[in-house]
């Protein structure tokens, strides 16, 4: 693979808070063009996918570049935390079940519809999901299973369950990227015409509306100018207690591998498990104190401001070239996915729910923690934490969810006895 132009990451996170930046100001523009543009294309989508050009023409490396990992380990979760202080729980539990249903009917698309793919390609070209021994093509899926369930730690269960080998598991990783990316670009765009949506799908969307209004009058009743005290406030509370959930996962995590590793099975042995959890967790339990009045200062904007710098991040592991190294299983994994939307389309329709929990529900089991509060404050920054309340649901039950998959795609393999 060729050099990067850029390799300092110093260099790349300045390309991507210049791309950060162009987009916002752009979309603030009253320039007809502009306004016409950002019509039909949400900023969100934007903000991920120039940083993806950039890395599948070379310009940058999402490969190489750390600063996922600094985005995902340090932002995110202080995002999570200054995005959760605020929170209304109370409120939150009145959008009632059907946000779990969409998240089960999400689970139960990409269980079903692994094995489905495999029927329906080996049906023209039986090559492409052939292999035998640990280079099956059907243990290799196992894995996207796991993270497409759960998480990473999912996909590493599934690696060691089915004994995936490395050559076809690297292949499925960049499957599991490309099209999961795919798709999130897809809720993305259907978040900025969400009302359209609502209306196709015949939803109620009260529920979010008035926990929308009730986040926006509580915000204007407290609402006022920081000062540097007041950002050095909302920095350490938000750091502070990022760095108390590092404390936690590092202490919990290791304690678990080492005295109960069967429960690895539920992702508690993963380190980036707990740090979610805990920091999500301990910024619910600040949210029924006067810290919710850190909202005041913008805390929430912070937040977002971090959020976006880890979308830009997400958006530059993205290869879009790579789909053509190997067609025929980006094949699979599209029509893998295109199963899983038919189905939350189906049942949303049937049950009348809103495209955000379509939305946040496929995105919780696709993309996990990372990426399910982007793509729920893409409907409104306050509904962020409902991404991750369903996203840590997903962890728990993606090894399971991921083995029924991966035994259903051996027997759905013709000629496949092993």
């Amino acid at each position: 693979m060729a050099e990067p132009v850029f390799t300092n990451d110093a260099v790349v996170l300045g390309i991507l808070m210049a791309i950060l930046a162009f987009v916002f100001i752009s979309s603030k523009s009253q320039h007809p063009f502009w306004k016409k543009f950002y019509t039909y294309v949400p900023t969100l989508l934007l903000c991920y996918f120039i940083p993806s050009i950039f890395n599948s023409l070379g310009i940058i490396s999402g490969e190489e570049s750390k600063l996922y990992f600094v985005a995902s380990r340090y932002l995110l979760p202080t995002s999570l935390v200054l995005l959760t202080i605020s929170i209304d729980l109370p409120e939150i539990k009145k959008l009632g079940p059907k946000a779990l249903i969409m998240f089960f009917t999400g689970t139960l698309g990409i269980i079903v519809g692994g094995p489905l793919a495999i029927l329906l390609v080996s049906a023209f070209a039986p090559d492409v999901v052939g292999g035998a021994g640990p280079e099956a093509v059907w243990r290799g899926l196992s894995t996207v299973a796991g993270s497409w369930i759960g998480g990473g730690a999912n996909q590493a269960a599934m690696k060691e369950i089915f004994g995936v080998g490395d050559t076809v598991f690297s292949t499925m990783i960049a499957v599991d990227v490309i099209v999961a990316n795919v798709w999130m670009a897809f809720l993305l765009y259907g978040a900025g015409i969400h009302e359209r949506l609502d209306s196709w799908l015949q939803a109620d969307t009260s529920a979010i509306t008035e926990l929308k209004e009730k986040i926006e009058a509580y915000r204007a009743q407290i609402i006022r100018i920081p000062d540097l005290t007041d950002a050095i406030k909302v920095m350490a509370v938000g750091f502070g207690i990022t760095a108390i959930a590092h404390l936690g996962a590092d202490t919990i995590a290791p304690a678990i591998q080492q005295h109960a590793p069967g429960l690895a099975r539920f992702s508690l042995t993963s380190g980036f498990f707990w740090l979610i959890v805990l920091a999500t967790s301990l910024a619910l339990a600040l949210s029924f104190t006067k810290a919710r009045e850190l909202e005041g200062i913008g805390a929430s904007r912070y937040g977002s401001v971090f959020l976006y710098v880890l979308v830009a991040t997400i958006g530059m592991k993205m290869n879009i070239l790579a789909i053509f190294e190997n067609p025929g299983l980006f094949i699979v994994g599209l029509i893998w996915m295109a199963f899983h939307a038919l189905l939350l389309i189906a049942v949303a329709k049937g049950i009348k729910a809103p495209f955000f929990f379509m939305a946040v529900g496929s995105q919780a089991n696709v993309g996990g923690a990372a990426s399910a509060p982007i793509v729920a404050s893409a409907f409104h920054p306050s509904l962020a934490p409902v991404g991750v309340l369903l996203a840590v649901l997903g962890y728990a039950i993606g090894t399971y969810g991921a083995w029924i998959c991966g035994i259903l795609m051996q027997v759905s393999v013709p000629g496949v006895t092993q």
